[in-house]
């Protein structure tokens, strides 16, 4: 089963390499040249070692133009090489960024459930450090595999025309070497699988520590993460260790067994020039064939180490293809149906779903939602109020039941045309790397100056700005770093203010604003939300009293609707649950 991944792997990687032929045929080209140099090389040297016959009797004549020869084809060689390198970091490098190009796009059609139960520190693992540790491994592989291959072949040749018995003596002994290597890679493919995999455990905690410093800190837990942290580091050490450790002995034993040919093939020579006084094998013939050994042996060590490489390459290339091919999200039907400008009649009608099979969450659900109206969702945590606005905006699809909108089921429509008719402003802010004004008009990249300043001023968000150093040219660190939760929340806001889309979703709007603030911004929602229909979902139930519908919500199900006064008079759930904001 392992060898069949590793062959469907190497299927896959060789599937985006062949998308550079050119560089690939290029390369092997120079290739060819580089090895015909440097294999002619030797024989050259050898005519010129038996121009030196003796004391006073160098043919010089003979010698100089060799020595010419020689010089020329190590310039060939040389420049082949240079040129070899610039193909093959060219291809490389293409087929890596093609690979992290397709995994990102596919990391955005993947569906909710998916992000949702993958640490994002293991997927960034997979598209970045991965994907580079394959590129090491293709890259040497590139470099090494074309001219050891073709270097074997081509010394072959030239060793069986200076002398076939010494030279099949060789290739009888030679293959003990693959062997050997053999042996050793089908160990260490599951030790380099093991490293990727711990090194993305490790990427996890990095990442999920460093977004939550301040929680950390806030409650002592350094030294727990700490230790986390070290066992996983751990782990990775021993793991990294046994891997490297178990790969390295590839090359030293191949060397034990080429240095065995080489002396073999050294004595051996000797006797037969000795004893054949020169006529059997010059000893030019047999310097040249001893480098020929010697050059015949070098690239079964480096196709070695190549081989322990890949392995370490093909690990790391398994788990980014495990990502690429990741179900994507069902696709929007055909023929597509486009949402534009939704008047807000919400319909949902029987729907039932649940995250999990063994765990029900909502059951039977209807309820009918007229254009303009304000639905406010409350209920205990865990009652499915968010579940609710996830399926609104098809971030998870109904598992029974339809959600029709304007009369349309929404499973008709397309999911971009569905989202484009919702603003939506969530408890937990998202704000990009990049300027104040970058980040308000993502929604809306056309809004001219005074439109997004009239929104902001709306929004209560113009004041702060206004005292940033560059104002709304004040550049924003990662996920607005540099702000308070509140200013966060209100840029978001005014993000939406600016797009003025016609439907809302507001879940915990104004939940990290101060009350004041929150006083003016509730104005401005109440200038938003006319005529559009809105969707609240809110834990202080002060902020929802206006509201057309307030659904109350307890594990799954609607259990009161009604206005505010309407539920107050019920003196049930909603009743208990209003009071309890005032209890001391």
């Amino acid at each position: 089963m392992k060898k069949q991944n590793q062959g469907k792997t190497l299927k896959k990687a060789l599937r985006y390499v062949g998308r550079y032929k050119s560089c690939l045929i290029v390369s092997l080209l120079l290739c060819i040249i580089s090895v015909a140099a440097t294999l002619y090389i030797p024989i050259l040297t050898g005519r010129a070692i038996d121009q030196l016959l003796g004391k006073g009797q160098v043919k010089f004549d003979m010698l100089l133009p060799i020595l010419g020869q020689i010089g020329l084809l190590i310039g060939i060689n040389a420049l082949c090489q240079y040129l070899m390198s610039l193909t093959n970091n060219r291809m490389t490098f293409s087929t890596v960024r093609d690979m992290r190009n397709d995994a990102f796009r596919h990391l955005q059609i993947l569906p909710l459930s998916y992000l949702d139960t993958h640490p994002s520190g293991d997927v960034v693992s997979r598209i970045i450090t991965d994907v580079d540790q394959f590129a090491d491994g293709l890259l040497m592989g590139f470099t090494q595999l074309f001219s050891g291959v073709l270097t074997i072949l081509g010394t072959l040749g030239f060793m069986f025309s200076v002398n076939w018995i010494i030279a099949l003596a060789v290739v009888v002994i030679t293959p003990l070497s693959l062997v050997v290597a053999s042996f050793i890679a089908k160990r260490t493919y599951d030790m380099f699988a093991l490293q990727s995999k711990t090194r993305g455990e490790q990427t996890a905690l990095t990442d999920e520590m460093l977004t939550n410093q301040k929680v950390v800190r806030a409650f002592a837990m350094e030294d727990e993460v700490q230790q986390k942290f070290d066992e996983i580091n751990g782990r990775l050490k021993d793991a990294s260790l046994k891997a490297v450790f178990f790969s390295s002995l590839t090359n030293p034993a191949t060397r034990f067994v080429n240095s065995l040919v080489y002396a073999c093939a050294g004595v051996a020579g000797a006797l037969i020039a000795i004893l054949t006084g020169g006529a059997g094998l010059t000893v030019g013939a047999l310097s040249a064939f001893l480098s020929y050994a010697n050059q015949y042996t070098k690239p079964f060590n480096e196709i070695s180490g190549v081989v322990t490489e890949l392995q370490g390459a093909l690990a790391c290339a398994e788990r980014v293809f495990e990502l690429m091919e990741a179900p994507a999200e069902m696709p929007d039907k055909e023929p597509h149906q486009v949402l534009a400008d939704a008047k807000g009649q919400v319909d949902i009608e029987n729907v039932s779903f649940s995250y999990v099979p063994e765990r029900k969450l909502i059951q039977n659900f209807n309820l009918k939602v007229q254009p303009g109206q304000r639905i406010a969702i409350v209920g205990p945590t865990g009652c499915g109020k968010t579940t609710l606005i996830n399926l609104l905006m098809r971030f998870y699809d109904v598992n029974e039941g339809k959600i029709s909108l304007d009369g349309q089921c929404i499973a008709d429509v397309t999911r971009h045309s569905l989202r484009d008719n919702y603003g939506m402003v969530l408890q937990d802010t998202w704000l990009k790397t990049g300027t104040v004004r970058e980040n308000i008009l993502m929604g809306r990249e056309d809004a001219t100056e005074e439109e997004m300043i009239a929104a902001a001023k709306a929004t209560h968000a113009h004041s702060f700005i206004r005292r940033m150093p560059n104002g709304y040219d004040t550049m924003i660190t990662e996920d607005g770093g540099n702000l308070s939760q509140g200013e966060k929340q209100l840029l978001c806001i005014t993000r939406i203010m600016l797009t003025l889309p016609p439907m809302l979703i507001l879940d915990e709007a104004t939940s990290s604003i101060d009350t004041r603030t929150e006083q003016h911004i509730q104005k401005a929602f109440e200038t938003l939300m006319k005529g559009r229909t809105s969707f609240i979902v809110a834990h202080r139930l002060s902020t929802i009293q206006n509201s057309d519908v307030i659904l109350v919500m307890n594990n799954g199900n609607v259990i009161e609707q009604g206005s505010h006064e309407e539920l107050l008079k019920l003196g049930g759930f909603y009743h208990k649950l209003f009071n309890s904001q005032f209890a001391v």
